[in-house]
């Protein structure tokens, strides 16, 4: 028997029983990694997103195989462009070529949306990489005007947390002062061409940096009661996330660019992690990302952008087992490549089967790092800096990030 069709019928039979639980109208993105080597066909993944009421995927390159697998099926994609291809971009006929056979070639049947040139480029630290950045992201925004696409797909890129020299209190955000002429340029062509900027925030690496300080509520969601007062602005935050996009908001605002809309393009909470990976537990994950749906679901933005609402992509779909650094970087996954919930956020699994899955193809890798968490208020507020002998690896961010909405229906039952 075809293993590939037997793991995508008993995947169908899990994507089915989850689809009629799911009732909430709002729209959740995800980040669709695929370093592994056990993970599903992407035919297969198409309903399990669209179950779970995912509208929009994150890829880090632009495979083939998963842009024709979701064609038609009306969710919106983020393709990527990796950091080791910027060079190239440079030369407008190469830009040219790669927007053709990577994007135009899709469309309009596959909805591509927008390109995201390179991650976390600036906090790597390569004046190489960080020259070629802002030209790569022009030549492509030059290539799609050509072709009459740039009203429906944008260019941007993601940026690390630790960009921000100032993160405390959120109305003090900062970027750091080395890049705030190449943010400010880069600023300036969001502001023209109309596209967010993208900030990768995870709370979980500000906990696990100093638990003894950090309170564990504050970042999970669970702080209703208490939290921190920004004592420049007054405005109140019942936890970290806020906190650290008010910190971006506020650096953005410095550089006069408040038009910017800034989108959140990772964020999540690994389900497993080293012995020195304080937190990373399922019961962490399923509180902080089936809070964090909540939130979404709710349509509220941030104290000090109340009327924003949150955009935001969860990292990642699935686990992935090669994925190399500690134990937590493959473990941020929502399911098991069998399509299984990691730990339980409502879905009904009743019914799915034990399969083989076929391997997958790795894609493209991501050069993320985490952000570096130093220093502390006395609120026990971590500030994230970008102290780079402390920062934590985080490399091949490749991610999935998909969930949703079963949160909210656990916490109804």
């Amino acid at each position: 028997m075809d293993l590939s069709l037997l793991h995508r019928s008993s995947l169908s039979l899990f994507v089915f029983s989850a689809s009629l639980f799911f009732t909430a109208a709002f729209s959740l993105g995800i980040n669709y990694g695929q370093i592994a080597d056990n993970l599903p066909h992407p035919e297969s993944v198409v309903p399990l997103v669209k179950s779970i009421g995912a509208t929009r995927v994150k890829l880090y390159d632009a495979d083939p195989r998963v842009l024709k697998a979701f064609a038609n099926s009306g969710v919106e994609f983020v393709v990527g462009l990796g950091n080791e291809y910027l060079s190239r971009m440079r030369d407008p006929k190469q830009a040219l070529a790669w927007v053709k056979s990577n994007v135009q070639c899709y469309l309009p049947a596959t909805k591509i949306t927008c390109i995201a040139v390179g991650n976390e480029v600036l906090t790597l630290n390569d004046s190489t990489l960080s020259a070629n950045l802002l030209p790569a992201m022009e030549s492509l925004h030059s290539a799609l005007v050509s072709l009459n696409l740039d009203k429906q797909v944008t260019v941007t890129t993601a940026h690390n947390l630790a960009v921000l020299e100032v993160s405390y209190p959120p109305s003090a955000g900062a970027f750091r002062r080395d890049l705030t002429q190449k943010l400010s340029c880069i600023l300036d062509f969001h502001s023209k061409v109309g596209s967010p900027l993208l900030i990768n925030a995870y709370p979980f690496f500000a906990y696990k940096s100093n638990p003894k300080q950090v309170s564990l509520d504050f970042v999970l969601f669970e702080s209703s009661g208490s939290g921190v007062a920004d004592p420049v602005s007054g405005l109140h935050y019942d936890n970290m996330f806020y906190a650290q996009i008010d910190a971006a908001h506020s650096a953005v605002e410095k550089l006069g660019y408040k038009n910017v809309c800034l989108q959140i393009s990772e964020t999540g909470w690994p389900s497993k992690g080293d012995a020195d990976e304080a937190g990373a537990t399922p019961e962490n994950a399923r509180k902080y990302n089936g809070n964090l749906i909540k939130l979404v679901a709710q349509k509220k933005g941030t104290p000090l952008r109340p009327n924003w609402d949150l955009d935001v992509h969860l990292f990642a779909l699935f686990n992935e087992n090669e994925k190399p650094g500690p134990t937590s970087e493959r473990n941020f996954g929502l399911f098991k490549p069998d399509g299984t919930p990691v730990y339980n956020l409502g879905f009904n699994t009743t019914g799915l089967q034990s399969t083989n899955s076929t391997g997958s193809s790795g894609g493209a890798t991501s050069s993320g790092s985490s952000p570096a968490v130093t220093g502390s208020s006395s609120d026990g507020y971590l500030s994230i800096t970008a102290d780079d002998a402390e920062r934590l690896p985080l490399q091949w961010r490749l991610s999935v990030l998909c969930l949703m909405v079963s949160a909210i229906i656990a916490s109804r039952l």
